[in-house]
This record gives structure tokens, sequence and C-alpha cells, in this order.
């Protein structure tokens, strides 16, 4: 499949967010926000995680948005915890409807990898107690949601959970316990750590997967 990537800039409560958009070839079924790892620890838009599910997700249609988090590659700030980059992407979901307003009508997924499960499961409660649109799936990659969290997080119970069974980042025994707090079920990829190494075309099978089960979208393209 033909994607094009471009690179896009929003604002943030510290300045910039500097955002990859990856655009598929047809028509557009809607749009997807792929939250990336921890940035003190290497963690960028172009995370190999990141980046498989962002294809799946163009694979199906969506245009994928890979923002950096404050103070990663042209993104102002710094690390905020995930409470700056919360807000941060609360702002971006918002200025992402008001400049693409058809997309943003049609699916909208948001997934999070590591860190990055953090931001989107309180992006999607803050977006819920704010009574506003909330994403047709939430997608959450070695869930490191406790860690980082500073508010109550809810999340739907059709949220897709995957970990690596020898996730050597955050423990099985770790991102269980999240799934039982939420009741929520999980999928546990055998053998697997936490970075997906040799396990990344599984991962896209599965979020491809999770992706087939929701509803039909209305089609457009109003990306310039």
């Amino acid at each position: 499949m033909q994607v094009r990537t471009e690179i896009l800039s929003f604002d943030g409560e510290a300045g910039s967010i500097e955002c990859a958009l990856d655009r598929p070839g047809g028509d557009v079924r809607g749009w997807a926000l792929v939250l990336h790892p921890h940035p003190l620890h290497g963690g960028t838009r172009d995370n190999k995680v990141v980046t498989t599910i962002a294809r799946a997700c163009v694979e199906h249609g969506l245009a994928a948005l890979r923002p950096n988090f404050r103070g990663v590659g042209g993104s102002g700030g710094e690390f905020d915890h995930a409470r700056g980059e919360t807000a941060d992407m609360v702002a971006v979901v918002d200025q992402f409807q008001q400049r693409f307003p058809q997309v943003a009508a049609g699916l909208w997924v948001m997934a999070g990898f590591s860190f990055g499960t953090s931001v989107a499961a309180q992006v999607y409660s803050e977006l819920a107690a704010q009574s506003l649109r909330t994403p047709d799936r939430l997608i959450l990659t070695g869930s490191a949601v406790e860690r980082f969290r500073h508010r109550d997080v809810t999340v739907p119970n059709d949220t897709l959970l995957i970990h690596g069974e020898a996730d050597e980042v955050v423990p099985l025994s770790e991102a269980m316990e999240f799934a039982r707090g939420a009741s929520l079920p999980m999928v546990v990829m055998p053998d697997a750590g936490h970075f997906f190494h040799g396990r990344l075309l599984v991962l896209r099978a599965l979020v491809q997967q999770s992706l087939r089960a929701l509803p039909e979208p209305i089609y457009t393209d109003d990306i310039p």
C-alpha cells in the first residue's frame, strides 16, 4: 500500500507539537492517534511498535497521526511525567478535529505503547469526563498505565490490551493487575519482550483484526 507521510505542527501547552501524519493512498475512513514510549528512554514517534500500529491503521484506511511528545524532536517543552503530555494530546485531538473535520467524523482509533498507554488512557478519561467524543477503539500495548497515572482512569470494555509474556520493562504481572482492575481481557504474546522483537507482524495482525471489528465509517478525504 502506498503511504504518504507529512509533518504537521499543533499547539501544545509548552510549545509546538511536531507530528508525522501517515496517509493512505485511497479513501480515508477516519484517523488514528498513536502515542510513543518514554521520551527519556529513547521513545519517539518513529519507534517500531508505534510505526507498526500506525501501519495497521493506514492499511485500514485511517490517517495515522504520530506525535512527538514534548521535548522530543521538534516538539517544545520538557518531559512532564504524563501530566503535560496528556494535556498536549487533548489539545492535539481538538485541533485535528478542527483542521480536518470530515476525517475526524469518521472512525477514530487511539493507541499507545508503553509510556504512551498511560497518556492514551488518561486522554480517553479526560475526553469522557468532558462529555466529548471518545475513540471508537482504544489499543494499549505493553501497558504502563499505572506507572504514570495522575488521575482516575476509565477505559472502555472493548479496549485491546496486548502484552508480551517475557516483557522485561513492564512485567506481565503488572499488566495483569491493570487488566484485572479494569475488568479487561488481555492478549498475551508468548515469549515476546517489551519491544516485540521478531513479533511485529503478529502485533500488526492483532491490531488489524481489532480494526476489522469496527463499524463501517462514512468515507471521506479532506486532508489537502
